[in-house]
């Protein structure tokens, strides 16, 4: 079982982004606390072994890709490509924040990191509006390849007391900033075609969505 240290996700401590930034680069697994729901999260570089160990805590399919954090929305062009401008207006509408862009994946995504379709990779990417999730991946230098701290089928954990024993025996490392402000999964928009497409509606309605067009 790894440390649960309590931290306000809005104002993190230099020392406890170190630390979680320390975990990650040596293949470790951590569970962070972001503005929507608790993820669980390891760095999204090529060979990670906690990449690996993601799928085996949340007993989820490997055929699942996972989403990743990003620091700023200008990273949008460096892992997608093709982005359409209305998604580049949504992102600048709605990051930071709980909206995750589905896009085209550029040549700096890791093959096992992507979505194979049949019209080439995609990859999920969100800038959260945490302090600490950002902070930490500036501190990385690359991106969290996150999603929600519970095994598969469970309720997402929204509250630091809610994420399962389970997560909390196999994380190196977990984070407690008690309740998630928003308390909602992000809302899912595929912007790989010219119009968008909600794929999971969340904290941002898809109404809001369609203004972007």
């Amino acid at each position: 079982m790894g440390a649960v240290i309590c931290v306000d996700q809005n104002h993190p401590s230099s020392d406890v982004v170190e630390r979680v930034a320390g975990v990650l680069r040596e293949g470790g697994v951590t569970v962070l606390p972001t503005d929507s729901v608790y993820g669980i999260c390891c760095a999204a570089t090529p060979g990670n072994l906690g990449h690996k160990r993601i799928f085996e805590i949340k007993h989820r399919d490997r055929s699942q890709t996972l989403p990743w954090f990003i620091a700023d929305a200008s990273e949008l062009a460096v892992y997608g490509r093709n982005v359409p401008a209305w998604a580049l207006r949504l992102a600048d509408a709605h990051w930071p924040g709980a909206l995750t862009l589905v896009v085209r994946a550029s040549d700096a995504v890791p093959v096992e990191y992507a979505q194979q379709t049949p019209d080439g990779p995609t990859i999920a990417l969100r800038v959260p509006d945490s302090a600490l999730c950002r902070a930490v991946v500036r501190a990385l230098g690359c991106p969290l390849a996150q999603t929600s701290a519970n095994t598969h089928g469970a309720p997402s954990a929204t509250t630091g007391h809610g994420i399962e024993s389970a997560i909390v025996e196999a994380a190196n490392l977990v984070l407690d900033s008690g309740a998630a402000p928003v308390g909602v999964a992000s809302t899912i928009v595929d912007a790989t075609g010219v119009e968008p497409r909600v794929l999971r509606e969340g904290a941002i309605t898809a109404s809001e969505v369609l203004l972007a067009r």
